[in-house]
């Protein structure tokens, strides 16, 4: 695992970025009308909030891996924990390509496993057909109908998405 990742939905972009920034004694890597990020490295963390629908407070957490070998060991890892894991090649979120793995833990938490190779110009790919909500990046794992995972993120959950 190479870097923690973390979102949190917040009310006030503005004061947020204000109070993080001197929080971490850093400004955001990316900072867009809807989102920032900061990529941190002690602690080594990827540190994003955004605006975009939710309730404020932890959307989700997660780990940021430099390849697509460790996404699959990790995807492994996280069906070994016990839950169903819904995967998404290629996938646009938080202005960059990626793809991910998505689970629960037992009380619900939205776990994210990704591999990001590239930037993206929007938020999120706005497909309507697919099952992540658009407000946050992330699915509705309840709703999707999980595969086992695969050896490597190449298969996309069963509802189509993205």
């Amino acid at each position: 695992m190479n870097r923690f990742h973390v979102h949190l939905n917040v009310a006030d972009l503005d004061a947020s970025i204000r109070f993080y920034s001197e929080l971490f004694a850093a400004q955001p890597a990316v900072l867009k009308p809807d989102y920032a990020k900061w990529m941190l490295e002690d602690p080594r963390v990827n540190f994003a909030i955004s605006t975009t629908g939710r309730a404020p407070g932890i959307d989700h957490l997660g780990f940021q891996v430099d390849s697509s070998e460790e996404l699959a060991a990790l995807g492994k890892r996280l069906d070994a924990a016990g839950g169903a894991v819904v995967p998404e090649a290629a996938t646009i979120c938080c202005y960059a390509r990626s793809d991910k793995n998505w689970t629960e833990d037992p009380q619900g938490t939205r776990w994210e496993t990704f591999h990001t190779f590239g930037e993206a110009t929007t938020y999120h790919a706005g497909d309507a057909a697919c099952a992540t909500d658009g407000a946050a990046c992330s699915p509705d794992v309840a709703s999707m109908k999980p595969r086992p995972q695969q050896a490597t993120s190449c298969c996309a959950p069963q509802s189509g998405c993205c």
